[in-house]
């Protein structure tokens, strides 16, 4: 069942490929298991975040590509369970943005991991992201850091 498997927004996923701050934790928490699951537009937004590293010039174009066929090489031997973005989940992303209170800082693609997460039985999810973590909560799910538990 995917609920069993962590459940990773883009900030995790990015982190099993490139050395950025508390990776570490995020590889282990990622090999505790025999996949990580995500949102299904994670996959693009975890080519654009390599991508916005290879802009920035911390990345030559040979590593961006090379980190690019290794996570479409792990994404077709199931290292990641992509998860559909169902009419349920667009459903749940539009029922919290009417009732939540105006102090809420939510981005659309977030709510959609969030939607995405609690629409597939989810009960945590894993990032950094401090308003992703913050609006966890108004999806029934607990928001998780293990970068800052350790």
């Amino acid at each position: 069942m995917p609920a069993d498997l962590p459940f990773f927004d883009t900030c995790y996923l990015v982190r099993i490929y490139l050395d950025d701050t508390g990776y570490e934790a995020v590889r282990e928490l990622a090999g505790s298991g025999p996949a990580v699951a995500a949102a299904w537009h994670a996959r693009a937004e975890v080519i654009a975040a390599l991508h916005r590293v290879f802009r920035e010039r911390r990345m030559e174009q040979g590593v961006l590509q090379t980190i690019i066929k290794q996570f479409n090489q792990d994404t077709e031997s199931g290292l990641f369970c992509w998860l559909p973005l169902t009419e349920g989940v667009q459903q749940r992303v539009e029922r919290v943005f009417r009732d939540a209170p105006a102090s809420v800082f939510l981005r659309g693609a977030d709510a959609l991991h969030l939607a995405c997460a609690a629409e597939h039985g989810f009960k945590n999810v894993y990032s950094n992201d401090r308003q992703f973590l913050a609006a966890a909560p108004l999806f029934g799910l607990c928001g998780v850091d293990v970068m800052d538990a350790k």
